[in-house]
């Protein structure tokens, strides 16, 4: 399943993206159904009871309820994340163009939820940095509560994937030995364009990964290449914190950024910033300058 969060007529609820001949269409869940939230972490607290009770709702739908996807518009499928939590560094490839060793642990850093943004939305350019950077990583998005959960059981404890640019401001990064500061200004964490259920992925282990702005690729990848996969990232994080369903994890960035780039390319107003990744869809974020 795709779930999205939407505005339509100035109010915001959860709907499901048609398929095949659906495509196009989305599902009002909680008007076919007042029981499902309306509200994404509400509805990933439900967990598999809101699913299901989605899953029915899909199926026993008669159009009365649908709306066209050209009528609505998208925001990110979490628009408050609990927590979003970054690790950096986990492609080798990635690793490498920084000039960095491989790292025995996962480097984790934060962004804050003013940074999440719509899939379609534009990127904003702050006045106060002059190199901010595109990074495609995979999100993961937590379904259940848990602290120190083994490997082996890991994804069970996960709603689904999205897509993401970690837009950072490589200056404001290097500010510090921590990376956050240059990883939360506001419209910095572009996520969608809906959170895709596992059952969706024949491996989510293999995804292609790619980068495009103004249609030249910049990154292109797989998340097979991961240093840390995501059942130990997810086992590694709840051995320090509580895990929470809406908790979002960034996954890493493949090697390609416009900061290692010769010339050095970052985002300028005018651009168009696309991430795709395989099973999920894309985002595509105009650039602008901020007023």
């Amino acid at each position: 399943m795709k779930l999205a969060t939407f505005i339509y007529q100035s109010e915001k609820r959860i709907a499901a993206l048609g398929s095949g001949s659906r495509e196009g269409i989305i599902y009002d869940l909680s008007k076919y159904d007042s029981s499902i939230p309306a509200d994404m972490l509400a509805f990933l607290d439900q967990g598999e009871t809101a699913l299901k009770k989605s899953q029915i709702a899909i199926e026993q739908a008669d159009g009365q309820n649908n709306l066209p996807l050209s009528e609505v518009r998208l925001l990110a499928p979490v628009p408050a994340p609990r927590k979003i939590i970054g690790v950096g560094l986990n492609y080798r490839d990635h690793a490498k163009e920084r000039g960095k060793t491989i790292p025995c642990y996962p480097l984790i850093f934060s962004k804050f939820s003013n940074a999440v943004h719509g899939p379609y939305d534009p990127i904003v350019i702050p006045k106060v940095s002059s190199r901010v950077d595109y990074e495609c990583e995979l999100g993961v998005v937590m379904g259940r509560k848990g602290r120190y959960i083994s490997q082996d059981d890991a994804m069970r404890y996960v709603a689904g994937f999205v897509a993401v640019n970690d837009v950072s401001a490589r200056d404001y990064q290097q500010h510090s030995t921590q990376y956050t500061i240059g990883k939360t200004f506001d419209t910095f964490c572009p996520m969608g364009p809906a959170l895709v259920t596992l059952d969706e992925f024949p491996d989510p282990f293999s995804l292609d990964i790619k980068t495009s702005i103004d249609g030249a690729v910049l990154q292109h990848s797989n998340t097979s290449q991961f240093i840390f996969p995501i059942p130990y990232l997810i086992s590694y994080l709840s051995g320090v914190m509580t895990l929470m369903p809406g908790d979002v994890i960034l996954t890493g960035t493949p090697s390609g950024v416009g900061d290692n780039r010769s010339p050095q390319r970052y985002l300028q107003p005018g651009q168009v910033c696309r991430i795709e990744i395989e099973g999920i869809g894309m985002l595509e974020n105009p650039v602008v300058a901020e007023a």
